[in-house]
């Protein structure tokens, strides 16, 4: 069995009009998981062919809110679009800390689904969601992908965490913000693929902007997600999350920056480019 990789987002918290907030798609079979919900989210999986009621789990990273910015979106209209009652909850799975914010977004979603319960008879019950914290481990969800999730080290946003996804002998690591790290490599042994979030040091290095300067201590750049991808004889390295961002189309020179580490395939792009693996 293959695994898609799709990168529906690949922006950044600097708001562009070409790239929505991270989020990644994986897919094998008629399994659709989503790992981060960033800005945009919706729109991309409805231009990437999927429903909100088509994704058997939500994953998240960390809390960041580049990466969980829509969450609300998505559980707003898995809940409303539906033309059925919807009987199975959404599984969203993250660090801890995920069930606060999921109940805070509930919360802030209040006065909403007061007004559309009253409004329309067949809606009967707020949106459903199944919440599920985890350090590392398995993630059980349903699919027929074996899910493990692992540390990363994004401190001091801490705890945040990365996962794999295994399939009939494919297997896809998607590891969020972070810095090289043991969790992330543990993760990696063995895989044929990683999707990292990068950013360019060299160049934020000479941007006289503290809150710029303060990301480079916690973020990995394409020569780092490369020597990740090099230390576990992965096969395809998948760089998405750029800051700052390049023009569509372009990239170029973040592949080159990686391939000085990494000898295997190297992918990157615009929102929605697909990755097939193996």
């Amino acid at each position: 069995m293959t695994i898609d990789i799709t990168l529906l987002g690949t922006g950044s918290p600097i708001p562009d009009p070409n790239r929505a907030g991270p989020a990644t798609l994986i897919s094998a079979g008629d399994d659709h998981v989503l790992v981060d919900a960033g800005r945009g989210v919706m729109m991309r999986l409805s231009a990437a062919g999927v429903g909100p009621l088509q994704l058997s789990a939500v994953l998240l990273t960390h809390l960041h809110s580049d990466h969980i910015t829509d969450l609300n979106d998505l559980i707003t209209t898995r809940w409303v679009m539906s033309m059925e009652p919807v009987e199975e909850p959404l599984r969203i799975v993250g660090p801890v800390g995920t069930k606060a914010a999921v109940d805070h977004l509930l919360d802030f979603l209040a006065p909403d689904i007061s007004y559309r319960i009253a409004h329309h008879d067949d809606i009967t019950v707020p949106p459903l969601v199944e919440v599920t914290e985890i350090a590392e481990g398995p993630v059980e969800v349903g699919t027929a992908m074996t899910i493990t999730a692992g540390p990363t080290d994004h401190k001091p946003v801490e705890p945040s965490v990365g996962y794999r996804f295994d399939a009939d002998g494919a297997a896809v690591v998607v590891a969020g913000d972070t810095v090289p790290c043991d969790g992330l490599d543990a993760l990696c042994s063995g895989a044929d693929a990683l999707v990292h979030t990068v950013i360019r040091k060299d160049v934020i290095a000479n941007i006289p902007i503290p809150r710029m300067q303060d990301t480079l201590d916690y973020h990995s750049s394409p020569e780092e997600a490369a020597q990740t991808a090099a230390r576990s004889d992965l096969d395809v390295l998948v760089l998405t999350h750029y800051v700052p961002a390049f023009p569509s189309g372009g990239g170029d020179d973040w592949r080159e920056l990686a391939a000085q580490h990494f000898a295997g395939r190297i992918e990157l792009g615009d929102d929605l480019h697909r990755v097939t693996v193996p």
